[in-house]
């Protein structure tokens, strides 16, 4: 048995707490005090085509308070910082700390606080439709984490459990390609679905030379730092999305959250700069998407 702490019981965070437990796992999910009360009285739902319907009674924290061996980050990247209060390094002690958030720039930022940072990323369309009931409606469920040296040890046992569950998990051993990769993926995706407000199969038959211009760009900043640079395999990928597939910055869009534009956007226009990358298209969308908020 893994001991498991979820902070942030949204579309993913929700959808591994969900799951774990069916394995033995203990299972602790870390919630503001509100949300913690409603997730007690309510439980937890999900609904999946991969994982079936289940129904879990999970336990509820308000601050990390009991030893355990890891920890899942998963709130969005603009609700971070102020998230992290819920773990404190004390309790955290010699967990590995597994951020699954949209960028690349929050690893730092969980570097200066924690030991033991294991990047990871989740490829799946997952999301909270009220307190605890989580709707995954991809067919797919796609974890990676990337760990050397010691912490490839208990990276690897946390792959192995997300496996037994029924996820897709692979332990790899270069993170800038993997952090990248999922990157350059998400991001032309997100910035014009939310830009346009229109699934993926609109923006490929209405804005096709746009998407092909940032994919590119997205591709040229991602090689500079190490990823994949190939943009004509990026844009292949694209091509096999369901036509009504909507990212979760253009869902968060709709519900009139906070977008991860800075988290997504900015960190392509950071390393763009840093690396002397001309990126026109994805500068402007990200200005005309920061100018509607």
């Amino acid at each position: 048995m893994t001991r498991y702490a979820v902070l942030g019981p949204g579309g993913v965070g929700g959808l591994l707490a969900i799951v774990l437990p069916s394995q033995g796992h203990d299972v602790v999910v870390l919630a503001r005090p509100e949300t913690a009360t409603a997730l007690r009285d309510s439980g937890f739902r999900l609904a999946s085509p991969l994982f079936g319907e289940r129904t879990e009674s999970l336990d509820v924290a308000t601050v990390l308070d009991r030893p355990v061996d890891a920890v899942f980050v998963t709130p969005k990247a603009t609700a971070l910082t102020n998230s992290l209060d819920l773990l404190p390094l004390d309790a955290v002690g010699d967990a590995i700390v597994v951020p699954f958030l949209n960028g690349v720039d929050h690893l730092a930022l969980l570097r200066e606080r924690y030991r033991n940072v294991v990047p990871g990323v989740i490829r799946v369309e997952s999301t909270k439709v009220a307190p605890g009931v989580i709707e995954h409606a991809s067919a797919f469920a796609r974890i990676e984490l990337a760990a050397t040296g010691e912490l490839a040890g208990p990276a690897g046992r946390v792959v192995d459990d997300l496996r037994a569950a029924g996820f897709d998990a692979t332990l790899r051993d270069d993170e800038n390609a993997m952090m990248w990769s999922k990157l350059t993926f998400l991001g032309p995706i997100a910035l014009l679905t939310t830009r346009y407000q229109a699934p993926i199969g609109i923006i490929r038959d209405e804005h096709g030379d746009e998407l092909r211009k940032v994919i590119e760009e997205f591709a040229a900043v991602s090689g500079a730092e190490g990823g994949p640079g190939d943009a004509t395999a990026m844009a292949a990928v694209v091509e096999t999305l369901t036509p009504e597939m909507k990212s979760s910055m253009q869902r968060d869009a709709e519900a009139g959250r906070p977008l991860e534009l800075d988290a997504i956007g900015g960190a392509v226009l950071r390393a763009a700069q840093r690396h002397g990358i001309p990126v026109p298209t994805t500068t402007r969308l990200v200005d005309e998407l920061g100018a509607r908020r």
